[in-house]
């Protein structure tokens, strides 16, 4: 493990006024998307999509890093280069997807583990080869009165934090990623209790794997109200007791933090991760965003599959990849998402 190039790699992917792109949705589910807007599932329409997306101008100046799918790592964009080449010549570093999947939970109803540690090691050996420079792992946690279960706390912290050690020891970095789930009904103070619990054992994990935390991004979800709760939390709540929770668990040692989206729509994630650069808390690491929907979702439905669209579809990526940019400075205005 070379430490200080696990370092560089993380900086790089959360540097001031970038974030992370996630573009790492699975074959079948780029499918689904695909399919509901009346675009053919084939590899040729992926791969026109895929390279709509990493080509748009500019687009390095506020990406940092782009999560891949095996499928995209492998393969060339639709004027023949190599989608590791068109993302660093942006200075946007190729990352990549390495988990198979949150599967239930033996004796757990409800409840999900993530899998994929077997051969890792030598996938991540293959993937650093092909260019990736850092990975990602999903662990998933639904929230009831009674769930997570500590053995669902504890199975996914395990996991993790076996991944990560496997990553450094390939000199990838490891985007941690405990993702406590929108769906539901809960409080903000349910969120708050489970968020807690759920970053707390994954980085006494982590210390247990001797993961080095210099070489990490963590990719959280915020502290929110159940997309179903009635008198959800405002932005400035969420803002403050997703810092208040971080601040709880997370070592300054940490590079940075870059916030999934979760089910959010593109403007509230955007105004969520602007708020928390104004709730007057000094951050020890990097505060920014690693989108995928938020960031991807309206040049989609844009594009539809149609060649015709890509200019278009292009500038709406970009305008959504600037946002949260400008957003990742505490810089965002809902009159800047109008002007543009």
């Amino acid at each position: 493990m070379n430490i200080d190039t696990l370092q560089a790699t993380a900086r790089a992917m959360v540097a001031p006024g970038k974030g992370i792109l996630a573009m790492d949705e699975s074959s079948p589910t780029c499918n689904k998307r695909f399919e509901a807007l009346g675009i053919p599932a084939t590899i040729e329409m992926r791969r026109e999509y895929r390279t709509m997306l990493v080509s748009s101008p500019g687009l390095g100046e506020y990406i940092g890093g782009a999560i891949l799918f095996d499928e995209t790592l492998r393969d060339q964009t639709t004027d023949g280069k190599s989608f590791v080449d068109v993302l660093n010549a942006q200075d946007i570093v190729p990352g990549i997807k390495v988990d198979t999947g949150a599967k239930d939970l033996a004796l757990h109803p409800g409840e999900k583990v993530t899998e994929g540690l077997d051969g890792l090691g030598p996938r991540l050996a293959e993937y650093h080869e092909l260019g990736a420079r850092f990975a990602k792992w999903r662990a998933v946690y639904a929230i009831s009165d009674a769930l997570p279960s500590q053995a669902c706390f504890s199975a996914n912290a395990h996991g993790l934090a076996r991944y990560a050690a496997l990553c450094q020891a390939h000199d990838i970095v490891p985007i941690v990623e405990p993702e406590v789930l929108i769906d539901g009904s809960h409080s903000i103070e349910r969120s708050f209790q489970v968020t807690q619990h759920a970053q707390q054992t994954v980085f006494e994990a982590l210390a247990d794997q001797g993961v080095d935390l210099r070489g990490i991004v963590l990719k959280p979800s915020m502290v929110i109200s159940g997309a179903e709760a009635n008198n959800r939390a405002g932005v400035d709540e969420v803002a403050r007791e997703t810092l208040r929770c971080l601040l709880s668990t997370v070592p300054p040692a940490v590079p940075g933090i870059a916030f999934l989206s979760g089910g959010q729509s593109d403007e509230e994630a955007t105004m969520h991760l602007n708020a928390m650069h104004h709730a007057g808390v000094a951050l020890p690491w990097a505060v920014t965003f690693s989108y995928g929907r938020a960031l991807q979702a309206a040049a989609m439905t844009t594009w539809a599959g149609q060649s015709g669209n890509v200019d278009s579809a292009r500038a709406i990526a970009f305008h959504r990849a600037r946002m949260n940019g400008v957003a990742a400075l505490g810089e965002y205005s809902p009159e800047l998402e109008k002007a543009a």
